[in-house]
């Protein structure tokens, strides 16, 4: 038993080893990688880093309001004298917070329904859920959001529910397409031969076969759920002042340009150097998956 064991992790621990050599020949996949890490230890460990933490709540400082970038505010103060990079720092938090919980809940629930209506192509539940596929998709993402979210109260929590709801018919559609190919395949016939229940064929050989591009999507879509969540945050209907919000932060800082650019542009910035990261990483994995499945 110890020494399956421990072939088991020397098995995965070559395969990982293998898996970060391909990875890392790609150096853009590197900077993702490398930006995506500083950027959760920077949420993870935000009160230890920002050098004014206590700029992230109810306080105000108007000796040093609207000060250019120094030294001592590297990204400046706003109005309210709070310090610009400080709250930067927290506002990492609850951005990636809203693409953890979108995703958490988007894919496992929308990978779940196009599986299930791949698999009984053709059946009433196949036209069930794709129509209903097809009635989410026919709305530009973001309006729906920005509808749904203008109908509830405007906090973070609801931010979510409204994103979520939009984002879950992208991997609906990616897995059903996957589930129509793999209903061809000799091990699926293979397993209805056998007597195996929907259930079992559904989680236990398909979905495996559909992990690689659905863990892709996810790391792509982490960028264009975070902007989405700033676009809300834009017009107020995502986190709510004093918590610091990026997308807040630049509506705000709007009102004071050209003069007081740093209120907008590091925010903005902010934004930039997360969606590239997650888009770098995200490639990265795409190579990394078409690679083994090559092999």
């Amino acid at each position: 038993m110890n020494d399956k064991r421990c072939d088991n992790f020397g098995s995965f621990s070559d395969k990982t080893r293998r898996a970060w050599y391909r990875l890392s020949k790609n150096k853009l996949s590197v900077v993702g990688f490398v930006g995506v890490v500083v950027i959760v230890l920077a949420a993870i460990f935000a009160p230890f880093i920002a050098p004014y933490p206590t700029h992230a709540g109810k306080v105000v400082d108007f000796l040093n309001a609207n000060q250019p970038p120094s030294l001592a505010h590297l990204c400046g103060t706003d109005p309210m004298g709070r310090d610009v990079f400080s709250r930067i720092i927290f506002a990492l938090r609850s951005t990636l917070l809203m693409g953890v919980v979108v995703l958490s809940i988007s894919v496992p629930f929308g990978t779940t329904m196009g599986l299930i209506a791949g698999y009984f192509q053709g059946s009433l539940i196949d036209s069930l859920i794709t129509r209903l596929t097809d009635i989410f998709l026919a709305v530009p993402p973001l309006i729906l959001a920005l509808s749904v979210a203008a109908l509830l109260k405007p906090n973070l929590m609801n931010a979510m529910l409204a994103i979520t709801i939009t984002w879950w018919t992208w991997y609906a559609r990616l897995a059903y397409g996957m589930a129509v190919t793999l209903n061809r395949e000799y091990y699926v016939r293979s397993a209805q031969l056998l007597g195996a229940s929907w259930m079992h064929i559904i989680f236990k050989e398909m979905l495996p076969n559909c992990l690689s591009p659905i863990l892709t999507k996810m790391t792509l879509d982490m960028g264009i759920v975070i902007m989405t969540a700033a676009a809300l945050s834009f017009v107020g209907l995502g986190e709510q002042p004093p918590t610091p919000a990026l997308g807040t932060m630049i509506s705000d800082g709007a009102k004071y340009m050209p003069t007081q650019w740093w209120l907008t542009v590091f925010p903005a910035l902010a934004i930039m150097i997360i969606v590239l990261s997650f888009n770098l990483l995200g490639d990265g994995f795409r190579d990394l998956f078409s690679t083994e499945e090559k092999q």
